[in-house]
């Protein structure tokens, strides 16, 4: 095949060197090649030096970390699946491996220590739902009729925003009549709010056995795979390091998944606590959204706010009654936020604000719903790996909040 002397790239899958074939990523450039200056006075081009910097090291690495980073994602979003669940167990794993070891010292086996703890979890679990399925099915039901009634009440409020609407949909019409076309109105009658939150039952039980059993023999295994691990490395150092590692990796992930369901099963007690004070009904359903709702930082205090108006504004006569109950809770929310945690959970396990709003936005595009769940304990898990790993503690810095001496330091520069 002749060279195209334009482009000075011969199209060949051998080398004629070496007779053996050539990669399609390796440009083999044409000896008869040729081209003119950009400009008057300008270095003339260096095929040579093109071709070099394209087979370079650095090129095929910079090459292979994007498709490796595609991959990932592709994997990521098209197995998600499979994946929930998965991470699910593996977090309360961190969890729970604590009381696993704690049973130990009292000579139980791990077989039966596992069983013991996922019996207990899931009388917890079921009796839990079981007391809360009524009141929260109902209201369900009763959702729309309840954003009726609150926009009803509201309707001082809202109404500069309705003579918008309005105006944009006279005007809409204007130009409808114009034209001669009418515009068409579709209704399309979308699923309920109790079908959308309660229609996929099996799939969602499916998964909470799955979480279950998986937890049971990661619980009943106990450090199987560290001791495999140990075993493949070939020297005693990197031994010694493996073992380090996962024992305070264990042990940090495990204090922040406490500490964090702790602050929250307190918060949500407080707040049902309150509620009850001021008159709301069932206030163990709105302490036990507010627990789980607070698993997603910034949407879920949002989502909590709007859920408690909405049910205050059906509940109570008067708005300013009604709107002590969102109130109320975004007191001892701002206090947890600012106070409880932070003195809790301290400095080094603690995520700066830009990382958890992009983790959050990155997993629930991801994963959806459990994705937001999901996103604050793999971050912080994450920064915790990240600060065990030498090569990886400038990752977990960045994780990090910035503390007072970072803070002067700063200043000072």
């Amino acid at each position: 095949m002749s060279p195209d002397t334009k482009s000075g790239v011969v199209p060949e899958a051998v080398d004629r060197a070496t007779a053996e074939p050539r990669s399609p990523l390796t440009p083999t450039v044409s000896s008869l090649a040729s081209a003119e200056p950009a400009g008057p006075g300008a270095p003339p081009p260096d095929l040579n030096a093109v071709g070099r910097a394209i087979a370079s090291r650095r090129g095929q690495v910079l090459e292979g970390t994007l498709l490796t980073v595609l991959a990932v994602l592709y994997t990521l979003y098209f197995a998600r699946d499979f994946l929930i669940p998965i991470v699910f167990a593996l977090l309360l794993n961190f969890l729970l491996s604590p009381v696993i070891r704690l049973l130990g010292r009292w000579r139980v086996p791990a077989p039966a220590g596992a069983a013991l703890v996922v019996v207990a979890l899931v009388s917890a679990f079921g009796a839990g739902m079981y007391q809360l399925a009524g009141p929260a099915q109902r209201w369900a039901l009763t959702a729309p009729q309840s954003f009726t009634k609150a926009q009803g009440k509201l309707r001082g409020i809202i109404r500069p925003v309705e003579q918008v609407s309005k105006n944009v949909e006279q005007a809409a019409n204007a130009v409808g009549d114009q034209t001669g076309k009418r515009p068409q109105v579709v209704i399309q009658q979308g699923p309920s709010l109790s079908s959308r939150l309660f229609g996929t039952t099996q799939k969602v039980v499916a998964g909470i056995l799955e979480v279950f059993i998986l937890l049971y023999f990661l619980l009943a295994g106990g450090d199987l795979f560290l001791q495999k691990l140990i075993k493949v490395l070939p020297h005693f150092n990197d031994k010694v390091k493996a073992v380090e590692i996962a024992r305070a990796t264990e042990a940090a992930v495990s204090a922040y998944l406490s500490t964090a369901l702790l602050v929250n099963i307190g918060e949500g007690t407080v707040v049902a606590l309150v509620l009850w004070l001021l008159g709301m009904p069932n206030p163990l359903l709105w302490g036990a959204m507010v627990t789980c709702l607070e698993f997603v930082p910034y949407l879920g205090a949002l989502t909590a706010v709007v859920v408690l108006t909405v049910a205050a504004l059906t509940t109570f006569d008067t708005v300013g009654q009604a709107l002590l109950i969102p109130g109320s809770f975004l007191a001892i929310n701002l206090l947890q936020a600012n106070l409880v945690t932070p003195l809790l959970l301290g400095h080094r396990l603690t995520l700066n604000p830009v990382a958890i709003f992009i983790g959050l936005a990155f997993f629930f595009w991801i994963w959806g719903v459990p994705g937001a769940f999901l996103a604050v304990p793999l971050l912080a898990t994450f920064k915790i790996f990240c600060d065990h790993i030498v090569s990886l503690a400038a990752i977990g810095e960045f994780l990090g909040q910035r503390d007072e001496d970072e803070r002067r330091l700063t200043a000072r520069v």
